[in-house]
């Protein structure tokens, strides 16, 4: 796919021959939540997956990707990735530890190959949202692309 404004996750996509698609919405600075994205790209909520930066206790810094309309589980999460506590990481530290800003945090791309924890739900649907790395810009592809190119770890993370 030809973009002039290709990120560093499509490039990461690209080296991996990960077949995505990347779409452009308008950014509203007031609503950054993967609800409003979600309306904005025409997918349902559940299909458009945010990337929250989190700390385990033991093991440090992680990215969960879940269903933009769920709640992140913070003891499953500990669970799955071996810590005793997780808490998500205070806004002002999310540049600092990922070159992203909020409402752009991609689990691909980031300042370190952080582990990435994702929601089983993704397995539902043949292609999923996440985001591209910059605010206005979504990747959709699969959840076996993203998987095998975040080397995710697949399990529950959201309440029921």
């Amino acid at each position: 796919m030809k973009n002039n404004k290709k990120t560093n996750a499509a490039r990461i996509l690209d080296d991996l021959q990960i077949p995505y698609r990347l779409m452009e919405y308008p950014v509203d600075e007031e609503h950054l939540d993967a609800v409003h994205v979600a309306a904005e790209v025409g997918m349902p909520a559940e299909q458009v997956f945010k990337t929250l930066c989190v700390r385990g206790d033991k093991n440090g810094i992680m990215f969960a990707v879940i269903p933009g309309n769920g709640e992140l589980d913070l003891k499953a999460l500990a669970r799955v990735s071996g810590n005793k506590r997780a808490e998500l990481v205070h806004l002002k530290e999310v540049l600092p530890l990922t070159g992203y800003i909020r409402g752009g945090c991609s689990p691909l791309g980031a300042k370190k190959n952080y582990p990435v924890y994702m929601d089983e739900t993704c397995d539902l649907w043949d292609e999923i949202a996440i985001s591209a790395g910059q605010r206005g810009m979504q990747i959709i592809a699969s959840p076996e692309g993203l998987q095998k190119a975040t080397k995710a770890t697949v399990a529950a993370l959201c309440f029921d």
